[in-house]
């Protein structure tokens, strides 16, 4: 049997595919040499997955890898017209992110929640200045997205009293569809953005969204930063039509040093980390190798991405 080639594109540092010795030839790839090493490749991992090459290098005929994986839980920055109409399988990260990032989520509310960034301000200015903080039991919040992120983030806050509702492309058990979005928005007290990115999400969040929501509610994101209409969040924000929000995600990474985002009251800003806790790399790389465990024994793939929708779709 002929040994198959897989193509890492690269970024630092590097995973660690040590199991895969002797039954893969690994070769590396960079966003100015993916195209012309594409055509001989059996197997693509995009370990570097804030990179848009796949999009700008995938092969519209003849030879192409016959899988790809990326070591994330979004497909938006890969999937491109040719990707989808071919006959490869895209795989992705899902089941790696979702506890760290709901413990991210609880994090953020209860920050809110218990005023600490105002806290912390205080602290540097050396200001004693008592005030009482809000109790998170018995808040409602609305979760977009019914994936595992999504599930994760309301078991999270369930756990601490809140009152979770998911909303998800379409109606079932449990989940409620886009139309009764802007019913839950408003009543809403923590709105958490965890979905992803398709042609029905993109700039779901907009001034009118924003409107509807009280002027007491908190927004989270951290779905992808094309969620969200940044300008109209902002001004949300700054005329307190909204108390406040946290964007982990953004519509251009890394965001720029002269981005008003950064100074905003109201605002917290981490660079795109919910979800990355001590070792998550090398979860990423057990998980790829597992993985090319199934397709080298010709199994089932798991986590296959469905390319029309742009995600893994729910059991």
């Amino acid at each position: 049997m002929t040994t198959p080639t897989l193509l890492v594109l690269d970024a630092d540092p590097l995973p660690r595919l040590g199991r895969l010795t002797g039954r893969v030839r690994v070769e590396h790839a960079d966003a100015s040499t993916l195209a012309g090493r594409l055509p001989s490749a059996d197997v693509l991992l995009v370990w570097d997955f804030t990179s848009h090459a796949v999009r700008e290098a995938w092969p519209g005929e003849g030879p192409r890898p016959r899988w790809v994986h990326t070591a994330s839980a979004g497909v938006d920055h890969l999937l491109c017209p040719e990707l989808a109409a071919s006959d490869t399988v895209v795989t992705n990260a899902r089941g790696v992110f979702d506890r760290p990032i709901a413990e991210y989520v609880a994090a953020l509310v209860l920050a809110f929640a218990k005023d600490l960034p105002r806290t912390l301000e205080l602290q540097r200015e050396r200001t004693w200045r008592h005030r009482e903080s809000r109790g998170v039991a018995g808040t409602r919040a609305v979760v977009v997205g019914s994936g595992p992120i999504g599930r994760a983030i309301a078991g999270t806050l369930g756990a601490l009293g809140v009152k979770t509702a998911l909303v998800g492309r379409t109606a079932r058990a449990g989940v409620h569809g886009p139309d009764d979005l802007d019913r839950l928005l408003a009543r809403a007290d923590w709105v958490i953005a965890a979905a992803p990115l398709t042609e029905t999400t993109r700039g779901m969040f907009d001034a009118r969204r924003f409107g509807v929501m009280q002027p007491s509610a908190h927004f989270v994101n951290v779905g992808r930063g094309q969620l969200v209409v940044e300008d109209a969040l902002a001004e949300a924000v700054r005329r307190r039509w909204i108390a406040g929000a946290a964007l982990d995600v953004f519509e251009n990474e890394p965001l720029t040093p002269d981005s008003p985002l950064w100074r905003l009251p109201g605002l917290i800003v981490s660079p795109h980390m919910s979800g990355d806790t001590v070792g998550w790399r090398d979860e990423l790389g057990e998980q790829f190798v597992e993985l090319f465990e199934l397709w080298a024994a010709g199994r089932p793939l798991e986590n296959v991405v469905d390319k029309q929708r742009g995600y893994v779709p729910g059991h």
